[in-house]
């Protein structure tokens, strides 16, 4: 679980960042998840934007995706979800204790 000032960390962090995935009309499926995923263990930290023609809400997404993908919600700004998982193979943050 992370705490606040984590939390504060990596939002600067994914502040540069652009979202790399897009939920959209279909909604979260397996593929996607599988794939956010695979990103996550090389990324770490990611931005996923909810188009406008999504038929959920974003917490809904946000948690199916977190969920899924075993990864931590940092934040939801706007439509956007910045997901946070330590990787196994490439762990290149190192956040405050």
């Amino acid at each position: 679980m992370l705490r606040g000032k984590q939390k504060r960390f990596l939002r600067a962090k994914a502040h540069h960042l652009n979202p790399i995935f897009q939920v959209g009309k279909g909604g979260v499926n397996e593929n996607m998840i599988t794939q956010i995923a695979d990103a996550l263990e090389v990324r770490e930290l990611l931005k996923v934007s909810i188009l406008q023609n999504c038929d959920e809400d974003k917490e809904t997404v946000a948690a199916q995706l977190v969920k899924g993908t075993k990864s931590e919600l940092v934040q939801i700004i706007g439509s956007t979800i910045v997901l946070y998982k330590e990787s196994k193979e490439n762990k290149t943050i190192n956040l405050p204790s």
